[in-house]
């Protein structure tokens, strides 16, 4: 059974920092390309960031270039999010997702698995 699991989530205050960390199961990452979306309440899934299949490829939305980072360990079949300068508007459910030899979609439809959400919460 494939299984993405994202934790970290949390509340913090503006200016601070949060690591997501999406584990998965059943299926081996190091030949998926993974991407990270975010849901804010009453508004669309948008692209957050993503890295390529061989890691040699990393793609991020504007709004997070230069505090958002991502990583993986293939080891521990693993996908890191590293989230600095969190600003209220970061708020959200954020979400891993998997693309099957992915170079790092943009698009939430070239992914095949999803995990089920973490919130991130940012206070003013």
């Amino acid at each position: 059974q494939v299984q993405l699991v994202e934790s970290g989530g949390g509340l913090v205050q503006a200016g601070g920092s949060l690591r997501l960390s999406c584990a998965a199961s059943g299926l081996p990452l190091s030949i998926y390309a993974m991407g990270w979306f975010r849901q804010a309440p009453g508004k669309e899934r948008e692209f957050v960031l993503a890295i390529s299949w061989s890691g040699g490829s990393k793609v991020y939305a504007d709004s997070v270039k230069g505090r958002f980072t991502i990583s993986r360990d293939n080891a521990k079949n693993t996908v890191q999010l590293q989230m600095n300068s969190l600003q209220p508007e970061d708020t959200a459910v954020y979400y891993c997702a998997a693309d099957i030899w992915g170079v790092g979609s943009m698009g939430s439809g070239d992914y095949e698995y999803w995990g089920q959400g973490t919130q991130v919460t940012v206070s003013s």
